[in-house]
């Protein structure tokens, strides 16, 4: 007898707590096996394949793609073929259905973390992010975004119904669901007073604050009618609160003067149209840049150094590197110049190991850093991504420059995964490629410092005493002036232009 399961959006790790359907893999009546991929989601640090740790024909799929869905949020549900499974769980035939429509706690719905009925699932909910520990069941009202599947599952027959209005095991429709909550809202309440209320002598209660309100002069409420006050809103000056011609007078006026400004602004907004414009939510790895930017500005007192630096010795020693000759697997790898200027950081790094590091706001620390996982900037159509090298210290420029154009092209492909874009202690980024020369860089938090780098570009530059066309760059410093002073920062600046002027110095350093 078939069982359907329920698979809910798995814990995609590195704290994240939503994701968007990029693109569903499997229809509904399709057949899936185990850990076979059945979405494409998009987080806010990667793409994702997720895994149906289910195996059985898809009955239904929850959100549209381009949905965003919290983790826990039901993808889609699996019949699965296993009467045997169902009594090892301890549910009837009509499984979570049931205990989903009826809410009385009786059985156990399935919690969609790869924990499914003995040989019907696998572990591995999302493999490459680990199996999260079952979480703890509770009753819950699911939104209607999120209960409303795409394809809906069998019609409800017209035998004898649940508390919640269905056949038990039938699923909840669009239509149940409205009618239930219509049947359990509260009664409307009754409608205000309306304005016309203050033709009246005497109004009672309108105003809980003042208590009754008192008119006795029909002048007083035909001037108030007029001019479209509502007598309750006005306080009195006369015996018992008793609202007389001058209180309305200076009502009148004070209404004159807003509306005079009001028109003043509106006249202004109108003579200089603006358009509606395009709303673009900030969501996935936009809105993850723009809350970590933000936290930058907001947490690190950061300031930012420069230097112009003569990159014609670099650009000279790349050339060099690179036209060595062939390997014996064919020619060898390019190195880039970020590959270099990367390997310069790591050699600076060194030298100044306060800018490796981080602060422990809580514990009012320092914490200097052992290793250096080097990130860098890169632009992909999903926008701004900073992959991390790994162990950056340890490795000679071939290797970065090669590790470098991995990521680079995992990055551009969207399937870098949340460990290869976490766990950075230092940011390199190159904004040369965008052909300009200088900028400020924010700090990628909670990292301590942020090197940019300029365009290469030809300028007049005097070189051994004579004025001369050379290959020049600018680099920038930014850093968080907490864990350490502009001398420690300007140094670490001065070396890596040296390194950049005189490649030479890296090898002394090496």
């Amino acid at each position: 007898m078939a069982q359907v399961l329920e698979f809910k959006l798995p814990d995609l790790g590195e704290g994240l707590t939503e994701a968007e359907i990029v693109r569903w893999l499997v229809d509904v009546g399709d057949v899936v096996t185990i850990d076979q991929p059945v979405v494409e989601v998009e987080t806010a640090k990667a793409m994702v394949e997720v895994p149906c740790p289910y195996g059985g024909v898809v009955t239904a799929r929850f959100g549209e793609e381009g949905a965003e869905l919290p983790v826990g949020a039901p993808l889609l549900t699996v019949a699965v073929e296993s009467a045997e499974g169902a009594a090892v769980r301890g549910t009837s035939p009509s499984g979570p259905s049931a205990d989903r429509n009826t809410g009385s706690g009786e059985g156990t719905r399935p919690s969609g973390d790869g924990t499914g009925p003995a040989g019907e699932s696998s572990g591995n909910v999302l493999v490459g992010y680990g199996t999260a520990a079952p979480a703890a069941r509770r009753r819950r009202v699911r939104p209607s975004a999120f209960t409303a599947p795409l394809s809906s599952a069998p019609t409800p027959s017209s035998s004898p119904t649940s508390s919640a209005g269905l056949g038990a095991g039938e699923p909840p429709t669009v239509a149940s669901t409205v009618a239930s909550a219509s049947a359990s809202a509260p009664a409307p309440a009754s409608a205000p007073v309306p304005a016309s209320a203050a033709d009246s002598g005497r109004v009672e209660g309108a105003d809980e604050d003042r208590g009754p309100v008192a008119v006795v002069s029909p002048l007083v409420r035909r001037l108030a009618r007029q001019h479209g006050l509502d007598l309750r809103h006005i306080a009195g000056s006369g015996r018992d609160g008793l609202i007389l011609r001058a209180d309305v007078e200076s009502a009148i006026r004070g209404a004159d003067d807003e509306r005079s400004a009001t028109s003043e602004v509106r006249s202004v907004s109108e003579s200089e149209p603006v358009a509606a414009g395009e709303r673009i939510a900030l969501r996935g790895v936009r809105g993850a840049v723009a809350d970590k930017l933000s936290r930058s500005r907001r947490e690190i007192p950061d300031a930012t150094c420069w230097v112009d630096a003569d990159a014609t010795e670099l650009m000279a020693a790349r050339a060099a590197m690179n036209g060595a000759g062939t390997g014996s697997g064919g020619a060898v790898p390019k190195i880039s110049v970020l590959a270099l200027l990367a390997r310069i950081c790591t050699a600076a790094l060194s030298r100044y190991p306060e800018l490796n590091s981080t602060v422990d706001t809580d514990a009012r620390e320092i914490v200097r850093l052992p290793a250096v996982h080097l990130g860098f900037a890169a632009q992909t159509e999903r926008g701004l991504v900073v992959p991390v090298v790994k162990d950056a210290h340890s490795r000679n420029a071939e290797s970065i420059s090669e590790e470098i154009g991995r990521l680079t092209e995992a990055a551009r492909a969207g399937k870098l995964t949340p460990a290869q874009l976490t766990g950075g202690t230092f940011t390199l980024n190159n904004y040369g490629v965008f052909g300009v020369d200088g900028s400020t860089p924010i700090i990628n938090h909670p990292e301590a410092a942020m090197l940019g780098v300029g365009r290469i570009v030809a300028k007049p530059w005097v070189h051994q005493g004579e004025l001369a066309v050379r290959q020049v760059v600018q680099l920038s410093l930014t850093f968080d002036h907490r864990v350490c002073d502009g001398g420690t920062a300007g140094g670490f600046l001065r070396y890596v232009a040296d390194c950049v002027e005189q490649p030479a110095l890296l090898l002394r350093a090496l």
